[in-house]
């Protein structure tokens, strides 16, 4: 049993709307990474679907500012887009300025069927949004191959490259994680369990960890077991394998409140009408006994890691309410 773990994740998007300066993002992870109670910082990306400052520069901005906390991308939904050479050494010099074993890149494949924003990104890029699956996957092993050989050489269907040599190396040996970000939902070409069981095999062939969001409790501990028999039918450390769900909070005695706000909120950071469904599953929100009841459903289902990000236009107040009403109550709380 491992005690529960948590995170937070910086609202990097908001600064487009007025609810954090990059100054307060800063001044934020640095205040979480010295009380001792987040094992990490996260930072969302996008570069023209939700568009946000840039990912790695804002972690390098908190690597300097910081000692000891993970720096998170989570998840990266550009990385199909980023070419892995250019990524491979933007990632080794964040984790340079780190220090080993702090930065961590959570890969998803974005895209969210295409369509919209993310259609003017895919073309921007010109990569077409069938190709995001396959990108992902291909880069994950260029990035490998990058950080772990000499003289690189990769040849696939969407990236090559012959006798590379990528420098500065990561300090982290033998290379930094890489995790894969997963939520699958059903397709135009699929049903919810064959997209299930196709993203299980690809965290199981490929990941260091596998981060999720907007799941049930249930389906957590659904999709956790899978991942884990998968795991351990190819012979891989079922128990060693880390996860982080990503859950949004706020808390506040009146619970129709907490509710009204995340929903503007989320609206506002989203560009779209969030459903009262979607939100009950994906916020944490009311009193503090009904938030730290939500919380360990989660750690009860076999979250190890859990990152909150603040659904509220008052950020400081409820970081406050955070780490002194909620995190207290699970420093005993273990997890499988």
């Amino acid at each position: 049993m491992t005690p529960l773990k948590f995170g937070l994740t910086l609202p990097n998007r908001g600064v487009l709307f007025g609810v954090e300066t990059m100054a307060d993002l800063l001044d934020m992870g640095q205040e979480a990474d010295e009380s001792g109670l987040f094992r990490s910082l996260w930072v969302g990306d996008s570069i023209l679907a939700k568009r946000r400052p840039e990912s790695v520069s804002l972690l390098s901005a908190l690597a300097a500012r910081t000692k000891k906390v993970r720096l998170a991308v989570g998840c990266m939904a550009s990385f199909p887009v980023r070419h892995p050479v250019l990524l491979a050494a933007q990632w080794a010099t964040l984790d340079q300025i780190a220090g080993p074993g702090r930065a961590l890149l959570a890969a998803c494949i974005g895209g969210e069927g295409g369509g919209g924003d993310w259609q003017m990104e895919n073309d921007a890029f010109g990569v077409p949004q069938g190709e995001r699956i396959g990108r992902m996957v291909e880069g994950i092993k260029a990035l490998k191959a990058l950080w772990t050989q000499e003289r690189a050489t990769f040849e696939g269907k969407y990236y090559s490259f012959k006798d590379i040599i990528s420098e500065p190396r990561p300090v982290t040996k033998p290379r930094p994680a890489i995790w894969i970000a997963a939520n699958p939902r059903p397709s135009r070409n699929a049903d919810m369990a064959t997209n299930v069981k196709r993203a299980t095999e690809r965290i199981t062939r490929h990941a260091d960890g596998w981060m999720t969001t907007w799941l049930t409790p249930a389906d957590f501990r659904d999709r956790w077991e899978l991942l884990r028999s998968s795991l351990r039918e190819v012979g891989r450390d079922a128990d060693g394998f880390d996860n982080t769900l990503y859950y949004n909070v706020n808390i506040n005695e009146d619970r129709e409140a907490a509710a009204a706000e995340s929903k503007k909120f989320l609206d506002a950071y989203y560009s779209f009408d969030i459903s009262r469904p979607r939100l009950d599953i994906w916020v944490a929100y009311g009193p503090p006994e009904e938030v730290i009841g939500k919380v360990r459903e989660f750690a009860d289902a076999g979250a190890k890691e859990i990152t909150f990000r603040i659904t509220s236009f008052e950020q400081r107040r409820q970081y406050q309410r955070l780490v002194k009403e909620i995190l207290p109550a699970f420093e005993r709380v273990a997890v499988a």
